[in-house]
């Protein structure tokens, strides 16, 4: 019996979704509740798994269609697959078929005639199957400059043909080609581009800088790191000490834990923080709620979730929406200054950034500490510089004496 596999429903505001991968093609066994293929959305992947078990038949949306909900992404027959065996039996089948068709040629000439025939149709199919299995992005660039894919010598698993195949075939070449490639923007990163061209429109965007003496929070993580990870089961990182000061200090300076809605700004009595994720996929910022509530090891367990999630392309869209503030963490990819953009409808996010040991002067003595450079980009329209400057300020104290806050004094 046939099944249709379709569209799932789709999250809350979300519209449609676009294929973003096959993990089956036509004649492939399929196990009940295997994932089929991936949908993108604006913000997370969707799996769609297999209704049934059986063999897919038939894909009706290829990988970068736009669907909506309910739509049929392809047709699958409930049932097992047919045997290798079963196949090769057909072969040799018609392969006999063949020879015995060529015994009974009138004349030696007609006989090389069809086998000739026979390889050019043999080659041809081969090289149109060789074609159809390669990935989209190695398929265009056979298409694009005019390649034979059957000539290309393939790398992936069982010999198939990756972009970088194609990349190092043309580089062999004696031409020298200089490829280039054209790659769709993802759902994901066409609305990263829209949200980030949209801080820029609207907000009146300023940054504000400090440095943080980290020798404190780096003495207090060395002394017990370990014993936090038996108890809790999880890192103490430094995230959580920058958690909880922003917290501190959002609630001295409420305005920039505030947001512009039309002509009103809206005042938040709590502390949501966006932690901001980066992944393969693009940057994701799950939601830490009512993060002034929590305790160190909440929040590096929260954190430690979302960052699984992210990975694993499971995280959803509620975990993504609201926020009153977002933390980026540059540092970890070696950032030593950045001006980060606005998180809309946010009005500010704090950049963190790599922690190096540099000379500062204490008690007039010259001392070696570990230094880190903190961003504040804000909203002007509704932050003046005073605000944001002593927000700053706020967090420098906090993480410099975190025996202070962490006791609540």
């Amino acid at each position: 019996m046939s099944v249709e596999v379709k569209v799932p429903n789709l999250p809350e505001s979300v519209s449609d979704a676009t294929v973003a991968k096959w993990h089956k093609k036509p004649g492939d066994s399929i196990a009940r509740d295997e994932n089929l293929v991936d949908l993108e959305t604006d913000k997370v992947v969707l799996e769609v798994p297999a209704p049934a078990d059986g063999v897919l038949k038939d894909i009706s949306a290829e990988e970068g269609a736009t669907v909506t909900e309910g739509e049929v992404l392809g047709l699958m027959e409930e049932g097992e697959a047919p045997s290798s065996d079963e196949d090769e039996g057909d072969d040799e089948s018609k392969d006999s078929g063949g020879e015995e068709s060529s015994k009974s040629g009138d004349s030696g000439k007609d006989t090389d005639d069809q086998s000739s025939a026979k390889k050019r149709e043999s080659d041809s199919g081969r090289d149109k199957s060789a074609e159809k299995d390669l990935p989209p992005s190695a398929r265009r660039m056979v298409a694009e400059n005019d390649l034979d894919a059957g000539e290309i010598e393939g790398s992936g698993r069982g010999g198939r043909v990756t972009k970088g195949d194609v990349v190092k075939h043309m580089a062999g070449g004696a031409t020298g080609p200089r490829p280039e490639e054209r790659v769709k923007m993802s759902r994901l990163r066409s609305r990263i581009a829209e949200r980030m061209k949209e801080a820029q429109n609207t907000a009146a965007i300023l940054t504000s800088f400090n440095e943080v003496n980290l020798k404190e929070v780096m003495d207090i993580r060395a002394r017990y790191k370990e014993d936090f990870q038996k108890h809790h089961g999880v890192k103490l990182g430094f995230m959580s000490f920058f958690v909880k000061a922003c917290c501190e200090a959002l609630q001295k300076h409420p305005v920039v834990n505030a947001s512009v809605d039309g002509e009103e700004i809206v005042y938040h009595g709590y502390q949501d923080i966006g932690i901001a994720v980066s992944t393969d996929r693009g940057l994701l910022v799950p939601i830490l709620r009512d993060a002034h509530r929590m305790s160190l090891a909440e929040i590096e367990q929260g954190i430690a979730e979302y960052a699984e999630k992210a990975r694993k392309g499971t995280i959803q869209l509620e975990d993504l929406q609201g926020g009153t503030f977002t933390i980026t963490n540059g540092g970890v990819f070696g950032s030593l200054l950045s001006t980060p953009l606005l998180n809309m409808p946010q009005s500010a996010i704090l950049g963190m950034h790599t922690i190096k040991e540099r000379p500062v002067a204490e008690n007039g003595e010259i001392v070696i500490r570990p230094m880190m450079y903190i961003a504040l980009s804000y909203d002007h329209r509704i932050i003046d510089g005073k605000d944001a400057v002593q927000f700053l300020v706020a967090v420098k104290e906090a993480l410099e004496d975190p025996a202070r806050m962490l006791l609540g004094l």
